[in-house]
């Protein structure tokens, strides 16, 4: 592994970049980069003794794990800013994610990682953690990405169905339901059946780009 922390406390030091190479048997450029990459992420020294060169490599290159594993690598700078947006919620997020997997070939965590994997960055890399909505505050709305079929059983026909999704983002609580249109008069009978499956309605709406 990469001498992270010799690297970033040799540079304290006012060493220069050659002698870093040097001393640590990595390329000038290898230690330009976590030197650039330290210091817009806000990580200097002195370091905590916890911080050696694996705590250092997970917070400078979080994308390593996973692309180890084939997946859909996740923006955790991104979603920690998106989410102190009006009305963005982790679940939206999580949606957006998905879309971006499928269109890269790869493979999507579920909600559960997703959300895990969020809540360990901010607390580990952030001074604060996205307050979540309270329990029956809002519904999150949104047509799912992509289109279902049902089959004519008369014609054999394949004909398209739209998918619905309502969701309860403090308990995962979902309601989904497929409709032949998307048109306005689906769209408010689908809430009304979502509302009547949850038994009761939310202070607040929120719909994704429709």
């Amino acid at each position: 592994m990469i001498q992270y922390r010799k690297i970033l406390e040799l540079h304290d030091d006012g060493i220069s970049m050659r002698g870093i190479a040097t001393s640590t048997g990595n390329s000038r450029q290898k230690v330009t980069e976590v030197i650039e990459l330290a210091k817009k992420k806000g990580l200097t020294c002195p370091l905590d003794e916890e911080m050696n060169d694996r705590w250092i490599e997970e917070f400078l290159f979080p994308e390593k794990s996973f692309e180890a594993s084939g997946r859909q690598l996740i923006d955790f700078e991104y979603i920690h800013k998106e989410l102190a947006k009006p009305n963005v919620t982790l679940s939206l997020l999580h949606y957006e994610y998905e879309a971006k997997s499928r269109a890269n070939n790869k493979i999507p965590y579920s909600y559960r990682s997703f959300s895990r994997f969020y809540s360990n960055y901010a607390q580990k890399y952030k001074a604060t953690l996205r307050i979540r909505r309270k329990p029956g505050e809002i519904l999150e709305v949104d047509w799912a990405g992509s289109t279902a079929f049902i089959i004519d059983r008369d014609t054999g026909e394949k004909v398209k169905a739209y998918v619905f999704v309502a969701t309860l983002p403090c308990s995962q609580l979902s309601y989904a339901e497929a409709t032949l249109s998307m048109d306005l008069h689906s769209w408010i009978g689908a809430h009304i059946r979502a509302y009547e499956y949850f038994g009761g309605a939310t202070q607040i709406v929120v719909s994704d780009n429709l």
